[in-house]
């Protein structure tokens, strides 16, 4: 009888690409992937660690998992298991513990693992993370997660992730373009390129820089991939989002008019201590250019609420600066402190009430900016995706501009594209539309 293995992903889009990756290198080994709340004899936990809830999530899915299967094994991995192996191992139930250099050697260290072994922990220097390993994710029909770069060269002041994930280093353009192929010929229509900083694609292991190989060179090639209907770009840096990528993706033919782009601040001031790379000047001109380019385009928008030292001037000034600029959602963070970052040392620090304060506004102002996006395109006609999971008797899917709409549940309309009209929005800033063709608006899908 197979072992069954069940994972749980806590964080980041990458972090899923990882997952299912090591789930498929898992079968291999005849294990069989069950779901997390059914018992099994393996339970991963692939975890984050950017905020102090992302640790907390993790302990909570760890009794979670011991509470299914008592005699179960409990494997943690991930940007947590990197950063405090040690303490991780600690808490009750866990049996083993992997570091960002072997995570992907899941199926090794439990053929060692006997049952006398408990909260053994197999860590690394970051640095020995100094390989790319491919990966995406599979299991949903409708979208796939690519990994095609990983770590990060920045020194962000708040940010833990340069250490727990290991210098910049990405795929190659020949893999990344075989990979989406691959996803395409599954069946799925739609690929989100991710990693922890994609906008410096084109360094190899050990950080060294291929020649020729930028992340504008890998858009054009993928655009080239017949059997994907749909590209996304995760999340780009404002200062690698260049005038070549935003023009390129408006005359695209598959990668949607949709950009993420963190801000985290819109107070040089709070920039400058950040450590970012960029002023708001700059991402000011990066939004106009896509507007001016894409009107219709939809633009993400990461901030961070409480940086230490942010005053209750500097967060209105960075209201005020979101609240004018022509954005259509925000992913609000709220400031915590993490391990040796350089933040530890910034003072005075802001009270948490103050950030649980600001952080309510400016998730209310993401509302507004969210719905505001959505009534500019009512009575218009886009094509959307449809996905497969049914809510309630509605289902659900994103237009190439990234607005959600939702009808009525048809099964015969999973994983595809059709074109509506966009009539209303409603009270859960969700648009009603009516589906006005027959046909798929892409057709590789048929053949």
């Amino acid at each position: 009888m197979k072992k069954r293995v069940a994972f749980y992903t806590l964080g980041c889009k990458l972090n899923y690409s990882e997952t299912s990756t090591i789930g498929r290198m898992m079968e291999e080994e005849g294990f069989e992937t069950v779901a997390f709340d059914k018992p099994a004899d393996v339970y991963v936990v692939n975890t984050c660690s950017v905020t102090d809830n992302a640790d907390k999530k993790c302990r909570a899915v760890i009794r979670q998992a011991k509470r299914q299967s008592e005699q179960a094994q409990i494997v943690v991995v991930g940007c947590y298991a990197q950063l405090k192996p040690k303490e991780i191992s600690e808490i009750p139930g866990v049996d083993l513990v992997l570091g960002a250099a072997e995570k992907f050697n899941l199926a090794e260290h439990l053929k060692e693992l006997t049952k006398e072994d408990t909260g053994k922990y197999i860590s690394c220097e970051v640095e020995a993370a100094n390989f790319f390993v491919h990966s995406f994710s599979v299991g949903e029909r409708t979208r796939s997660f690519l990994k095609v770069q990983d770590g990060c060269d920045y020194t962000c002041a708040f940010c833990t992730i340069p250490q727990a994930r290991g210098r910049s280093r990405s795929d190659t353009i020949e893999n990344a373009v075989n990979n989406a192929r691959l996803i395409g010929e599954m069946g799925v229509s739609e690929v989100v390129l991710t990693g922890v900083n994609i906008g410096d694609f084109g360094k190899g292991n050990l950080g060294a820089k291929r020649a020729e190989e930028q992340f504008i060179d890998l858009v054009k090639a993928l655009d080239e991939v017949e059997t994907v209907d749909r590209f996304r770009i995760s999340s780009i840096e404002p200062n690698l989002l260049s005038d070549e990528i935003i023009s390129f993706v408006a005359g695209s033919k598959r990668f949607m008019p949709h950009f993420h782009i963190p801000l985290q601040s819109g107070s040089n001031k709070i920039l400058k201590l950040m450590r970012r790379r960029y002023l708001r000047e700059l991402y000011v001109e990066r939004v106009a250019l896509i507007k001016k380019l894409m009107p219709h385009c939809c633009i993400g928008v990461d901030v961070i609420v409480g940086f230490p030292s942010e005053s209750e001037e500097d967060f209105l000034e960075t209201y005020r600066f979101l609240n004018e600029l022509d954005v259509s959602y925000l992913h609000v963070f709220t400031y915590s402190e993490r391990a040796n970052t350089a933040a530890l040392q910034i003072e005075p620090v802001v009270p948490k009430s103050e950030r649980t304060r600001r952080s309510k506004m400016l998730r209310i102002l993401s509302e507004k900016k969210r719905r505001h996006f959505y009534e500019q395109h009512l009575g218009s006609s886009r094509p959307v995706l449809f996905e497969g999971e049914e809510q309630q008797e509605l289902m659900h899917g994103f237009t190439d501009n990234y607005v959600k709409v939702k009808t009525a549940w048809n099964a015969e309309l999973i994983n595809q594209s059709k074109m509506v009209r966009l009539k209303e929005v409603d009270s859960d800033n969700v648009v009603n539309i009516l589906i006005e063709a027959s046909e798929t608006v892409l057709s590789h899908k048929k053949k």
